[in-house]
């Protein structure tokens, strides 16, 4: 890219006007972003460096306008950033590719459509030498999740295939009549979690299992076998080191919704057999990977609070494996998220976004992600001390990454709020950060997808603040200008409050802001109290008080911006989705500063929510009891409750298959209530969408869901005619 617009995309708006007079004659101006743009989009997953870190291979998605989906491809890129990237397979439903050991084959996943329907994803392998991909399994459930043995003989998957789907398959499924063997779509529930967020209902009889298929060359196809077997679903295969054993995660609890939330780490022989416990802690792991000569096993998880919290910090682990001894914290003296990220809606819509640690060749360290005040970015932990030391900074996110086996080069995704996310390649030499004195690490941009689009574009660089709340507790919140910004004239304000209620906004790229800047307003999106990467503390302080003070905290941040004259506080507008949807929910039962409101997939009934959402809160980490136990705290904290108050026009945004936050205790009660009392309200539900609209939903739809929320705002907050709301 030529080196005027490079600049021009990270200068703040209020000088757009002045490096445009510097645009070469002829040149199209740039223009305001525009909803529609999200179909030009290109999003990046899953990078894999080869284990030589002379290549990248990764999940390039893009939308399909036609078919309203997203299409997606695994690429290829040289680290040398030597020629253009290039696709490697042909798509268009590839993905998880993962490097043979001697870089010389790549295994993904690929799901193709029969007879209008896409079948389950199954395992293939490629040569990198030339030739067509080769499908390696073909079961009824498909595979994913694939693992590399370290002779590069055998891949370890995951599949939820069954023996009786194998022989129903096999057409051996026979009734006593010799019929063949229906398979009943009845189900029995017998779990307390019983259906998933874009799953749908679980099925207890099909858990996820290890399984491992030969890699062999020729026509022939060696039968999947099966690893593990059992009640217990397994995730995350991993061959240790030797090739003899298969690491994975479990959580062996026949009922979790009786027990804290817990997963470990166990081990079972390559050639099948019983696993074994690894590594526990008293709460969650996650993402884990054993040291080079697999005596020691790294992990990020999350430790149980006693008593129970609302919001856990995560932590960096090491355990030596074989040892009956405690795993050892070592970021314990950190007070910020490992393996945190931040939340926006220009994540990949598919694809994996890893972001495991990393083991250093010298075995003294381990390079993780951490969230740290709006921002994420790589850390080296050093295993003695527990010191950290920064590998990347500035205001970023480093969304997903892979090494070398020898950790010394990284593939990494990163995003910044003017860039939606592009590879680079990092080296992290030990001694080289900015501990050391040194400059900090400069990653080597290896793709720029979406460069001609964004020199397109007007994309304002948003404006970081802190201010005090009520209480005198430090707010971190960012401001979005419209183009052309006149700092003369008062704006119509969004508020944009983030869901969760643990998660963060900060220096990612979000479509939805820029757009609604792009459409003249003001948008300010803060992180209030019970928002992460602040630290334990900062996180759970909203226990038992939710919502209730960090409302507060986001009408100081409104005060700010009308005390500085940047907005009219006569057009002030609320939105938010999820927990940000509870939010907006309360807000406008508690004041009428605002003219309009949207609020999306949201909760108005915390007891109705109690037993219709897709996880259970059995445990005291929100409400201290069930609803029958302390009918007056649910009531207190349901914006239902206070509906009455309601005089704010509201538009409530609904995914009809959203199971985390069902439309009947959120949108669809104010909704029926506030029609009775004759106030302005609008529901917008969309088809087949659940929880993860904004995120990953149907392109189309997410488009729509961008109008309807500022064609809201449009109308109450400027007046203007919008067909569709008017309300009889």
């Amino acid at each position: 890219m030529a080196a005027a617009p490079a600049v021009l995309r990270r200068l703040p708006v209020a000088v757009l006007a002045a490096v445009a007079l510097s645009r070469p004659a002829g040149a199209a101006a740039p223009r305001p972003i525009g909803e529609t743009d999200l179909f030009r989009f290109v999003w990046v997953a899953d990078p894999q460096i080869s284990p030589d870190g002379r290549r990248v291979a990764f999940v390039r998605v893009t939308v399909n306008e036609k078919k309203d989906g997203y299409d997606t491809t695994v690429w290829i890129v040289d680290a040398d950033g030597a020629q253009a990237p290039r696709p490697l397979t042909t798509g268009p439903q590839d993905l998880a590719p993962r490097w043979s050991p001697d870089g010389r084959r790549v295994a993904f996943t690929r799901a193709v459509e029969k007879a209008g329907k896409l079948q389950p994803p199954q395992l293939y392998v490629m040569a990198m030498d030339g030739g067509e991909a080769r499908a390696l399994t073909d079961l009824p459930k498909g595979a994913g999740s694939p693992s590399w043995s370290p002779d590069g003989r055998t891949i370890a998957f995951t599949s939820t295939t069954s023996a009786k789907d194998l022989e129903r398959a096999a057409g051996g499924r026979k009734t006593a009549s010799g019929e063949e063997d229906r398979e009943s779509d009845v189900k029995v529930v017998t779990r307390a979690g019983y259906r998933s967020n874009g799953r749908g209902f679980l099925d207890t009889a099909r858990p996820g299992h290890v399984w491992t298929v030969a890699v062999v060359d020729g026509p022939d196809k060696p039968a999947p076998r099966q690893v593990t077997s059992g009640e217990f679903e397994e995730a995350s295969p991993d061959f240790s080191p030797d090739g003899a054993r298969i690491f994975l995660v479990s959580n062996r609890v026949k009922e979790p919704s009786y027990a804290s939330p817990d997963s470990d780490v166990f081990a079972v022989p390559a050639a099948g057999g019983e696993p074994t416990q690894v590594a526990s802690i008293e709460g969650t792991i996650g993402e884990f990977t054993l040291s080079a000569d697999g005596r020691r096993i790294v992990f990020q998880g999350v430790p149980r609070g006693e008593p129970v919290r609302s919001y856990d910090q995560p932590e960096l682990y090491v355990a030596d494996v074989g040892s009956s001894a405690a795993p050892r914290l070592l970021t314990g003296a950190y007070d910020a998220d490992v393996g945190g990220g931040l939340t926006g809606d220009q994540r990949a819509p598919r694809g994996s976004l890893g972001a495991g640690p990393v083991w250093t060749a010298d075995g003294a360290s381990v390079i993780v992600r951490t969230a740290d005040h709006g921002r994420a970015n790589l850390h080296r932990v050093d295993l003695a001390s527990g010191k950290l030391e920064a590998l990347t900074t500035g205001d970023q996110e480093v969304v997903a990454y892979s090494a070398t086996p020898d950790g010394a080069r990284l593939a990494l995704v990163i995003s910044t709020p003017t860039d939606v996310g592009d590879l680079f390649v990092l080296d992290a030499t030990p001694g080289k950060g900015p501990a050391a004195g040194a400059a900090a690490a400069a990653p080597r941009r290896l793709t720029r997808f979406n460069e001609a689009l964004c020199e397109e574009l007007q994309l304002a660089t948003p404006e970081e603040i802190t201010y005090p709340s009520f209480d005198g507790k430090t707010i971190q919140a960012w401001i979005l200008k419209p183009p052309g910004f006149d700092p003369q004239k008062r704006y119509p304000l969004i508020l944009n409050i983030h869901g969760g209620p643990h998660a963060a906004y900060g220096a990612t790229f979000d479509h939805e802001f820029q757009w609604m800047a792009a459409k003249g307003y003001v948008v300010l999106y803060p992180n209030p109290r019970g928002s992460t990467s602040y630290g334990q503390e900062f996180g759970n302080v909203i226990q038992y008080r939710y919502p209730g003070d960090d409302a507060r905290d986001l009408m100081a941040g409104v005060d700010v911006l009308v005390k500085r004259g940047l907005v009219d506080e006569a057009h002030l507008g609320v939105t938010g989705g999820s927990g940000g949807g509870v939010l907006t929910n309360w807000l406008i039962t508690q004041t009428r500063r605002f003219a309009a409101a949207v609020s999306q997939r949201s909760i108005a009934d915390w007891a109705g929510f109690w037993y219709t959402t897709d996880f259970t809160l059995f445990r005291p980490n929100w409400f201290k009891g069930a609803p029958w136990e302390d009918p007056r705290d649910y009531a207190a904290r349901s914006p239902i409750t206070f509906v009455t108050d309601i005089h704010t026009p509201l538009m409530l945004i609904e995914g009809d298959a959203d199971l985390r936050t069902p439309p009947a205790d959120g949108g669809e009660q104010l909704f029926r209530a506030l029609k009775y009392l004759h106030r302005p309200v609008v529901m917008v539900r969309f088809p087949e969408e659940s929880h993860e609209l904004s995120r990953s939903g149907k392109p189309w739809h997410r488009v729509e869901r961008l109008r309807h929320i500022v064609g809201w705002f449009d109308k109450y907050l400027q007046g203007k005619t919008v067909e569709g709301y008017d309300v009889p």
